[in-house]
């Protein structure tokens, strides 16, 4: 099942959001352990799950996710986990038939 997936590192305090058909759960090990050379993930190793959207295609998930970061939003993304809501809206917005 692809995710929309949110990282964020208490020492940066900065928030990092990807797309995945993987478990978030190895993501999220990948980017501690650096995996992925060159990517802003390899600031720090305190990253930490914030948050996931279950989406029902990749690309659906690939939409979500540059939706997301266009927002450029702290607040945004602390919305999202609080108002499940926001998540389902976004979404509907990037169905595709």
């Amino acid at each position: 099942m692809p995710f929309v997936y949110i990282l964020y590192s208490p020492s940066c305090n900065q928030f990092y959001t990807g797309a995945t058909k993987v478990a978030v759960e190895s993501r999220l090990e990948w980017h501690i352990s650096k995996h992925y050379e060159n990517n802003f993930t390899t600031k720090t190793a305190d990253w930490e799950f914030f948050f996931e959207i279950e989406c029902d295609t990749i690309n659906q998930a690939f939409k979500v996710e540059k939706h997301i970061k266009a927002m450029k939003s702290k607040k945004y993304i602390n919305d999202l986990k609080k108002y499940p809501e926001m998540a389902e809206k976004l979404k509907l917005k990037y169905t595709t038939i």
